[in-house]
């Protein structure tokens, strides 16, 4: 009688992948997130790419669906040739914070590294976009997708009526100023699918019924070129605004007294994707941090149960050593922390001190420090914090100590450096809080905000730069910011510099000046 033999317990064998390989592991790995880990995320959609794919997907953004803008196209050829002669990598996958989240693979990626990227994205991102407060606050995951297509379908309708030239200059504006385009404080309305379909549709409407191209053919005298709102619009409008307004794409979009009803739409757009992208800038460290400590956690346990080989183990940690990189600070190669690096290191010391803490870290952390639950103080923490927060809050002596890390100062006047904290029990605190401070956007990016602008009078627009700790704008980006707003706001435009502790009068340009 012919003896069978038992099927092997590995999830794969070999390092190419297929789809059912594929559909194995991504079972076993879910299993994992769920049980182990305990982790919620949404729906997963995956899609296996080429390269030349994965680059057109850096260009535009990361967005599945985007508009056309000759930037994308540039950022394309840039990067395609970096790449094609070896200056440059490729990311192993690329995710979208939408439901059903959508990941993407490469598929030059070994069976080994598609399984890493699954538990890395579809898994750990997953999670974090899903459950983070900033996230819940800021984005809406359900309705991202088709607001993109129909921006892109309305953009494309603009270029058919008014020319790609017409809208380009639209979006180069709106473009320079995406930084300065979300409200960091205000609590956003909910992105409503519907809503924004009738809106959009309204506004074509409403167009279509008015548009008449008979009236190109007519002559105009120089003042009917430029029609001017009724006195009572004007009224309504001023008393309307409310100062200070951070979000300046916004006030252009409401109350800028040239632009057109399909000029103010994308404003409009550019600034929603801005503020989907807002929460992605201050959770670098604890995003990628979270995704990097799931596919390590994953991967190891997916190894200890017998379902992977030690050579597919190898390959995992091998590009997981990549992946956490950190040069020192005297290295070449150093360009600041590694984000995973760091994210990867505080979750992995959080875990050490809930199960193994010290005397030191029962002092510094006496809520969690050996609670046994290293799972729920991280997914805890997860939900609860944007970067500068979780460091200021978990970053702990022991970790200061194993990374190295230190604070320097430095004064542009002085010849030489001064090393401001070591490790003892002030320079913990000190590190911990400069590295907190450097992860805080209000503090690294400026803060600019329009003050005033008379609608009824010489319609002026006056901005006022509030100067922290010396952070003054690089002049040639600075002025040619400021022509783009004049571009959209039709008139003069102001900008002042003002120290945020002395409030005395660091500089003063206007566009007028600029030329």
């Amino acid at each position: 009688m012919e003896k069978r033999s038992k099927p092997s317990p590995l999830l794969f064998t070999s390092s190419d992948w297929n789809f059912d390989d594929l559909s194995r592991a991504y079972d076993a790995i879910r299993e994992i997130a769920i049980d182990e880990l305990h982790l919620d995320f949404y729906p997963n959609q995956i899609e296996v790419i080429s390269s030349e794919q994965m680059l057109d997907a850096y260009s535009s953004i990361g967005m599945p669906l985007m508009y056309q803008h000759w930037s994308f196209g540039k950022h394309f050829l840039h990067e395609s040739n970096l790449y094609r002669r070896g200056r440059m990598g490729l990311a192993y996958e690329l995710v979208i914070n939408s439901n059903p989240c959508i990941t993407y693979l490469m598929e030059e990626n070994t069976m080994a590294l598609q399984a890493l990227v699954i538990a890395h994205a579809s898994f750990g991102h997953n999670h974090f976009f899903k459950n983070n407060y900033l996230f819940q606050q800021w984005t809406d995951a359900g309705a991202i997708l088709a607001y993109m297509e129909f921006a892109k379908s309305y953009i494309a309708r603009c270029e058919e009526r008014y020319g790609p030239g017409a809208v380009e200059a639209v979006l180069d504006a709106a473009h320079a100023l995406m930084p300065q385009a979300v409200f960091r404080y205000r609590r956003r309305p909910r992105l409503s699918v519907e809503r924004e379909q009738a809106r959009i549709r309204e506004r074509l409407e409403h167009e279509e019924q008015t548009f008449s191209d008979l009236w190109r053919t007519l002559p105009q005298s120089a003042e009917a070129k430029v029609p001017r709102p009724p006195e009572t619009d004007i009224s309504e409008r001023q008393s309307a605004i409310e100062y200070p307004e951070e979000n300046l794409l916004y006030f252009l979009e409401k109350y800028s007294p040239v632009l057109k009803a399909w000029q103010r739409e994308i404003l409009r757009i550019v600034r929603v994707i801005a503020q989907y992208f807002y929460p992605q800038r201050q959770t670098k460290v604890m995003n990628e941090g979270c995704a990097t400590f799931t596919h390590y956690t994953i991967m190891n346990s997916l190894y200890d149960k017998g379902m992977i080989s030690e050579g597919a183990m190898l390959e995992v940690l091998q590009n997981h050593s990549n992946v956490v990189f950190q040069p020192h600070f005297d290295d070449p190669r150093y360009g600041g922390l590694n984000p995973y690096t760091l994210g990867f290191n505080m979750m992995r010391d959080i875990q050490r001190i809930c199960m193994e803490p010290t005397a030191e870290d029962k002092d510094w952390f006496p809520d969690f420090a050996g609670n046994g639950d290293w799972c729920g103080t991280l997914l805890d923490a997860w939900a609860s914090h944007r970067d500068e927060s979780f460091i200021r809050q978990f970053l702990s002596p022991a970790l200061i100590r194993d990374m190295r890390l230190f604070s320097l100062r430095e004064e542009s006047s002085d010849p030489y450096y001064e090393v401001t904290a070591i490790h003892d029990e002030r320079g913990y605190e000190r590190v911990r809080s400069k590295l907190a401070d450097s992860y805080d956007v209000g503090m690294t990016q400026p803060d600019i905000q329009a003050v005033a602008a008379d609608l009824g009078g010489d319609r002026k627009l006056r901005l006022k730069h509030t100067v922290h700790h010396g952070g003054t704008l690089v002049e040639d980006s600075r002025n040619e910011t400021l022509r783009y707003i004049q571009r959209l706001w039709g008139h003069e435009v102001s900008l002042v510099g003002v120290d945020g502790t002395t409030d005395a009068t660091l500089y003063e340009v206007s566009s007028k000046e600029l030329g």
